[in-house]
């Protein structure tokens, strides 16, 4: 694209030089042939926005064949599972097909300009020896003169055909750049304050939402009047039903999104006060969907973070639980992690990620469902060294299993985005109310 704009700079100059020799030979020729400029500039403007309309609606089908394409690659196991092969084919047959006929229209807009373009050449040609022949009758002229005109006059041309060539490539590139920039300029929801206060260095992780009603969409409340603290150090777990609002609590609490209504401190610092950075550096996060990037395994632990030595990641990995399989790898900590980690198991991500989080040594650590995709000796291993993890720091515990739950300091149970129960196990057991029912629905018995 960089090539294009200095290549159409230069025909621009080309362009002013013949214009002034041409006017230097005879101003009214000049004249003649400047006269179809208009008809260039009328022209450009009708094939302009339908050319940038069908560039668009290419690059709009080719992100839907991209689409296509990695969907049905990452559900590969599935399609062939419910032998769907065909009709999958067949669906992107149609998506390439649609491809296929906005670019033929594309090329067929491309093809009317450049072809309108020498139409409007060969007309001032021709007007050009019309008037010229005339002169030279009446005397007005010689014939070399129009020899000469008429060469120059071609050469005129020379640089308009180029622009013309040109002309399709600016207005793919405008179609893409459009969609760049509509990303670019996309406003963040988050906006960090102008004056951040900082978080205190000896504070020791307490959290505290006081009135928090947050909604996704507005009027759709899905957590309403959350209230709970939680002191330095406390083990809290946070259960209840799939979409009571867990998950949303946890977003809040490391400001993926804000609340439209109430306060949410760390350490005594609301979260719209702090430092992203600073905020979220405080909060170590292990997810249910778990993540690893390609490289080695230490890569993966570390970040690339400066702060994060080998010798603390693979302390983390020890603690963690994940020294055991990397160990027994060919290449150890330097083994190559696969495209999303796909030469491990579930669990052996699972047990990376616990290690990712501990190599960061925050204050506050959140599990997230972080148990919900390993097996139960793996389980058994992650709550064996559950006291080591979780030991001197602040933890949020979100959990469908409460067996990973049942040691934890205090119970918050969410029901429909509200709290409806607080306090330990044995507390929630004998109010024999929500918490009760859930223990009853897992484990049976009265």
């Amino acid at each position: 694209f960089s090539l294009e704009v200095v290549t159409i700079l230069v025909d621009f100059v080309k362009l002013a030089a013949i214009v002034a020799i041409l006017l230097w030979m005879n101003v009214r020729l000049a004249l003649v042939t400047l006269g179809i400029v208009p008809v260039l500039f009328i022209t450009s403007f009708y094939f302009r926005q339908r050319l940038r309309d069908c560039y668009r609606a290419v690059r709009t089908r080719i992100a839907r064949i991209n689409s296509a394409l990695q969907e049905a690659i990452s559900g590969m196991r599935v399609v062939q599972l419910v032998r769907r092969e065909r009709r999958q084919a067949e669906e992107f047959d149609a998506i390439n097909s649609d491809h296929r006929d906005a670019d033929m229209r594309s090329v067929l807009y491309d093809s009317a300009f450049s072809a309108a373009v020498e139409l409007v050449g060969t007309v001032a040609v021709g007007l050009i020896i019309w008037y010229g022949g005339g002169s030279i009758l009446r005397g007005a002229m010689t014939f070399g003169t129009l020899v000469a005109f008429l060469e120059y006059t071609n050469r005129f041309f020379v640089p308009i055909r180029d622009l013309a060539a040109k002309y399709s490539v600016l207005q793919s590139a405008m179609a893409s750049s459009e969609r760049i920039f509509a990303l670019l300029d996309t406003a963040s929801e988050i906006v960090p304050p102008g004056s951040p206060r900082p978080i205190p260095d000896d504070g020791g992780g307490a959290i505290e939402f006081r009135d928090v009603w947050f909604a996704y969409r507005p009027g759709e409340w899905v957590l309403r009047g959350i209230s709970f603290s939680i002191a330095p150090g406390e083990r809290v777990a946070l259960v209840g039903a799939t979409g009571a609002g867990k998950s949303s609590i946890i977003r809040l609490l490391i400001r993926l999104y804000d609340a439209q209504r109430g306060r949410i401190l760390v350490d005594g610092v609301d979260v719209r006060d702090a430092d992203l950075s600073s905020l979220r550096r405080r909060v170590g996060i292990v997810l249910q969907d778990h993540y690893l990037f390609q490289g080695t395994i230490e890569r993966n632990l570390t970040l690339g973070d400066p702060r994060i030595s080998p010798p603390k990641a693979r302390s983390a990995a020890a603690i963690s639980g994940a020294e055991g399989f990397i160990l027994a790898l060919p290449k150890g900590y330097e083994e190559e992690v696969r495209e999303r980690g796909s030469n491990f198991s579930v669990g052996q991500k699972q047990l990376l990620s616990f290690a990712r989080a501990l190599a960061y040594d925050p204050r506050i650590l959140v599990l997230d469902e972080a148990t919900s995709s390993v097996d139960s000796e793996t389980e058994s291993q992650i709550q064996k060294a559950m006291g080591r993890l979780l030991a001197g720091r602040t933890s949020v515990i979100v959990a469908h299993r409460l067996s990973t739950v049942a040691g934890c300091d205090r119970i918050i149970v969410i029901h429909h985005g509200e709290i409806r129960e607080e306090g330990t196990h044995s507390q929630l057991l004998q109010r024999g109310e929500l918490y009760a029912a859930l223990c009853r629905l897992q484990f049976g018995g009265s």
